[in-house]
């Protein structure tokens, strides 16, 4: 097993240097760390017919939509596969079959535990799988993708000018770019 170190995908200037590794009971311990609230749900299932593979629902139990929830754990429950060969990719595939006619994201990836804790405090359900160092995190919206755990560790003012200049710039990219192509 590897040590629990920064990603590289997600390095960030102030804050903690750990991140994800590939084995489910250190990702559980990892958030149990940072949230040592009796609330804190965690719920194991297994997924694949052949590989048994073990995904982890986690939630607050007074935060979480109960009815999201519930939709969540019965299409777990739905999956019919042999194996989840790539993980949360062939996990997410599984959960929400891709539709061509919608590009907007259906998950938000994450290898960062303190953005994962984040995100199970503000209501939403974070997925662990087994042999992964990413967690996915549902519901998500694309101003949700647009954040990094950067803007967490600024102090409020900046933290939310940062991130109201990456929602600013992100709108004029979808609207400016068709613009100029018309004019």
């Amino acid at each position: 097993m590897r040590s629990v170190e920064e990603p590289d995908k997600d390095k960030v200037l102030r804050g903690p240097r750990d991140g994800f590794v590939e084995t489910i009971v250190s990702n559980t311990a990892l958030i149990r760390r940072r949230i040592r609230n009796p609330k804190l749900s965690m719920e194991m299932k297994n997924v694949g017919s052949t590989s048994h593979t073990d995904v982890v629902l986690c939630y607050m139990e007074d935060r979480v939509d109960s009815g999201f929830l519930q939709q969540i754990e019965k299409r777990l429950e739905q999956i019919r596969t042999d194996a989840l060969a790539m993980n949360q990719e062939s996990l997410a595939e599984c959960l929400y079959p891709h539709k061509w006619y919608n590009p907007f994201p259906k998950f938000k990836y994450s290898e960062r535990p303190d953005s994962a804790a984040a995100s199970i405090y503000d209501g939403n359900i974070v997925i662990l799988i087994d042999n992964s160092p990413a967690v996915l995190v549902v519901p998500t919206s694309v101003f949700d993708v647009i954040e990094e755990a950067d803007d967490y560790y600024f102090p409020p003012l900046t933290g939310t000018y940062i991130k109201l200049s990456k929602y600013l710039l992100t709108i004029m990219s979808l609207i400016m770019t068709p613009l100029w192509i018309v004019f």
